[in-house]
């Protein structure tokens, strides 16, 4: 009996989270949109802002959110990462990430901006730029990003269903993006998050 209702609990919870995992992703979705919707906060322009609707989304998918190991990465050095302007700027490489996906273990480096870390509310924030083979096709080739926070513990969520593209993807004139090192590229189909559409694109 008792173990019966541990097993109760556990689909339980697990059904908690994965609801809860869906409205974040909804939520994601509903705010990206609003984003490119203003003004202020869009890198749209001309036609491509005011024919703007919707973002077009992979269904959400639980399996894209995964918990992964994180081993911090002491010491590490600073350096320039290149952008799509020929420019460089400053990052640090906080840790790497390993997980599982589709029953293979894949692992991505995380980093942060010296830049954006100074600013008012970002100073426990984490980059994540990443490639995988639906870039050039269902998305950007340039890669995708996520926004991270600094986990309490040494595991920390990779939910790629809030990936994003980068505003470069577009408006390549006034945007100035990072370019997703090549220690990033997941040579698997991550089939979450923002897709490609060529009516916004350039």
């Amino acid at each position: 009996m008792k173990k019966l209702i541990l097993i109760i609990c556990a689909i339980i919870t697990s059904c908690a989270t994965q609801s809860s995992a869906i409205s974040e992703a909804r939520k994601f979705q509903k705010e990206l949109n609003a984003e490119y919707k203003k003004l202020k906060t869009t890198p749209l322009r001309g036609d491509n802002f005011t024919s703007f609707k919707e973002h077009p989304f992979f269904p959400i998918n639980s399996q894209y959110r995964v918990t992964a190991k994180l081993v911090r990465t002491e010491n590490a050095i600073p350096f320039e990462n290149p952008t799509s302007s020929g420019k460089t700027q400053p990052y640090k490489e906080y840790g790497k990430a390993t997980f599982q996906l589709h029953g293979k273990s894949y692992s991505l480096t995380i980093y942060q901006s010296l830049n954006l870390i100074k600013k008012e509310g970002f100073h426990d924030h984490l980059f994540l730029p990443f490639r995988d083979e639906t870039n050039g096709k269902e998305t950007y080739g340039g890669g995708k990003y996520m926004d991270l926070r600094i986990p309490k513990s040494d595991e920390i969520v990779l939910d790629f269903n809030l990936s994003y593209q980068p505003f470069c993807a577009y408006n390549a004139y006034d945007y100035n993006c990072p370019i997703v090192p090549e220690v990033n590229f997941l040579p698997v189909r991550i089939e979450a998050g923002v897709m490609y559409d060529d009516v916004y694109h350039h």
